[in-house]
Protein backbone atom coordinates (compact mmCIF):
# COMPACT_ATOMS: atom_id res chain seq x y z
CA UNK A 1 0.00 0.00 0.00
CA UNK A 2 1.43 3.37 -0.44
CA UNK A 3 1.24 6.07 2.33
CA UNK A 4 2.24 9.96 1.78
CA UNK A 5 4.51 10.88 5.04
CA UNK A 6 3.46 14.78 5.31
CA UNK A 7 6.28 17.30 6.72
CA UNK A 8 5.12 19.63 8.76
CA UNK A 9 7.37 22.17 10.48
CA UNK A 10 7.49 25.99 11.35
CA UNK A 11 8.87 28.06 8.38
CA UNK A 12 11.56 30.02 9.43
CA UNK A 13 11.82 33.34 9.52
CA UNK A 14 15.09 33.56 8.23
CA UNK A 15 17.54 30.99 6.84
CA UNK A 16 19.22 28.52 8.95
CA UNK A 17 23.22 28.98 9.35
CA UNK A 18 24.92 27.09 6.39
CA UNK A 19 26.24 24.43 8.70
CA UNK A 20 22.85 23.64 9.57
CA UNK A 21 20.85 23.55 7.00
CA UNK A 22 24.03 21.42 5.50
CA UNK A 23 23.50 18.56 8.01
CA UNK A 24 19.61 18.67 7.60
CA UNK A 25 20.27 18.11 3.66
CA UNK A 26 22.80 15.23 4.40
CA UNK A 27 20.36 13.95 6.65
CA UNK A 28 17.41 14.39 4.30
CA UNK A 29 19.49 13.13 1.23
CA UNK A 30 20.57 9.59 3.21
CA UNK A 31 16.93 9.05 4.04
CA UNK A 32 15.97 9.18 0.78
CA UNK A 33 18.67 7.39 -0.12
CA UNK A 34 17.36 4.55 2.71
CA UNK A 35 14.11 3.96 1.24
CA UNK A 36 15.15 4.36 -2.55
CA UNK A 37 17.22 1.38 -1.63
CA UNK A 38 14.45 -0.56 0.14
CA UNK A 39 12.24 -0.09 -3.21
CA UNK A 40 10.12 2.23 -1.22
CA UNK A 41 10.42 5.50 -2.48
CA UNK A 42 7.40 5.72 -5.23
CA UNK A 43 8.32 9.71 -5.19
CA UNK A 44 8.46 13.24 -3.39
CA UNK A 45 9.48 16.62 -3.91
CA UNK A 46 10.06 19.98 -1.18
CA UNK A 47 7.20 22.60 -1.66
CA UNK A 48 8.36 26.24 -1.96
CA UNK A 49 7.54 29.01 1.13
CA UNK A 50 3.76 29.18 1.92
CA UNK A 51 4.14 33.08 0.72
CA UNK A 52 4.24 31.35 -3.16
CA UNK A 53 0.92 29.19 -2.04
CA UNK A 54 -2.36 30.11 -3.45
CA UNK A 55 -5.43 28.68 -1.71
CA UNK A 56 -8.66 27.40 -3.97
CA UNK A 57 -12.09 26.99 -2.77
CA UNK A 58 -15.80 26.72 -4.52
CA UNK A 59 -18.79 28.53 -3.10
CA UNK A 60 -22.21 28.61 -4.50
CA UNK A 61 -20.61 27.66 -8.08
CA UNK A 62 -17.59 30.69 -8.30
CA UNK A 63 -14.16 29.68 -7.99
CA UNK A 64 -12.82 31.67 -5.18
CA UNK A 65 -8.71 32.28 -4.98
CA UNK A 66 -6.83 33.74 -2.21
CA UNK A 67 -3.24 34.02 -1.84
CA UNK A 68 -1.40 31.49 1.22
CA UNK A 69 -1.93 28.64 2.95
CA UNK A 70 -5.06 26.90 3.16
CA UNK A 71 -5.05 27.54 7.02
CA UNK A 72 -3.04 29.40 9.37
CA UNK A 73 -0.91 27.56 11.42
CA UNK A 74 2.56 27.75 12.87
CA UNK A 75 3.79 24.29 11.58
CA UNK A 76 3.33 24.32 7.47
CA UNK A 77 3.52 21.39 5.04
CA UNK A 78 7.36 22.23 3.90
CA UNK A 79 7.25 18.63 1.30
CA UNK A 80 6.19 15.46 1.09
CA UNK A 81 7.50 11.19 0.62
CA UNK A 82 5.20 8.99 -1.29
CA UNK A 83 6.52 5.67 -0.07
CA UNK A 84 5.28 1.90 -0.39
CA UNK A 85 4.77 0.19 2.50
CA UNK A 86 3.47 -3.33 3.55
CA UNK A 87 1.54 -1.54 6.66
CA UNK A 88 0.94 1.44 8.44
CA UNK A 89 3.75 -0.08 11.13
CA UNK A 90 6.20 0.38 8.13
CA UNK A 91 5.12 3.62 7.27
CA UNK A 92 5.57 5.29 10.37
CA UNK A 93 8.60 3.99 11.08
CA UNK A 94 9.59 5.53 7.62
CA UNK A 95 8.22 8.78 9.11
CA UNK A 96 10.33 8.52 12.27
CA UNK A 97 12.99 8.74 10.03
CA UNK A 98 12.66 11.56 8.34
CA UNK A 99 14.99 14.46 9.65
CA UNK A 100 11.90 17.07 10.28
CA UNK A 101 10.22 14.51 12.40
CA UNK A 102 12.28 16.09 15.27
CA UNK A 103 11.24 19.43 15.32
CA UNK A 104 7.89 19.55 13.56
CA UNK A 105 5.51 16.31 13.01
CA UNK A 106 4.77 13.88 9.88
CA UNK A 107 1.23 12.89 9.03
CA UNK A 108 1.04 9.66 7.49
CA UNK A 109 -1.91 9.26 5.32
CA UNK A 110 -2.81 5.88 3.18
CA UNK A 111 -3.08 6.64 -0.64
CA UNK A 112 -6.58 6.02 -2.02
CA UNK A 113 -6.34 3.00 -4.60
CA UNK A 114 -9.22 4.16 -7.34
CA UNK A 115 -8.22 1.61 -9.64
CA UNK A 116 -9.76 -1.20 -8.20
CA UNK A 117 -14.20 0.11 -8.96
CA UNK A 118 -15.31 -1.34 -5.51
CA UNK A 119 -12.09 0.29 -3.21
CA UNK A 120 -13.33 2.01 -0.62
CA UNK A 121 -11.33 4.35 1.71
CA UNK A 122 -9.79 3.02 4.71
CA UNK A 123 -12.24 2.36 7.45
CA UNK A 124 -10.69 4.96 9.87
CA UNK A 125 -11.27 7.75 7.27
CA UNK A 126 -14.45 9.61 7.45
CA UNK A 127 -15.28 11.59 4.57
CA UNK A 128 -17.56 14.91 6.34
CA UNK A 129 -19.51 17.37 3.90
Amino acid sequence: MQYALLIYTEEPAEAPPADEAMAEMEAYNAFGQHITDRGAMKGGEALAPTATATTVRVRDGKTISTDGPFAETKEVLGGFYLVEAADLDEAIEYAAMIPGAKHGSIEVRPVWDFSNASSQPPAESVLAD
